[in-house]
């Protein structure tokens, strides 16, 4: 089985800062596109960062200079550095990626991040 588990989240202030952990069961390179989602209640599901083609790095506009996606490939891990929380990044932040072997989407179960004013 292939699995993309999130840890990290939790309770900040405005301003504070997080960084969540996109773990892999696997070799990290099994998966393409590596990315970060995220979504509030009542809201829909956004993306925030990913990986593009030519090791390049995308991002929202309502998080850039804020948050930066890296990688650990010994480690199988992906991450999501937040700076400079703000309230309305409150939500649940997902991990995606496509699983190679499958042509499959995989899916974290989430983190939840609340952020306080």
């Amino acid at each position: 089985q292939v699995r993309l588990v999130e840890s990290g989240g939790g309770l900040v202030q405005a301003g504070g800062s997080l960084r969540l952990s996109c773990a892999s069961s696997g070799s990290i390179f099994s998966f393409n596109g590596m990315s970060w989602y995220r979504q509030a209640p009542g809201k829909q599901r956004e993306l925030v960062a990913a990986f593009v083609s030519g090791g390049s790095t995308n991002y929202a506009d309502s998080v850039k200079g804020r948050f930066t996606i890296s990688r650990d490939n010994a480690k199988n891990t992906v991450y999501l550095q937040m700076n400079s929380l703000k309230p309305e990044d409150t939500a649940v932040y997902y991990c995606r990626g496509l699983w190679v072997q499958e042509s499959l989407e995989v899916w974290g179960q989430g983190t939840l991040v609340t952020v306080s004013s």
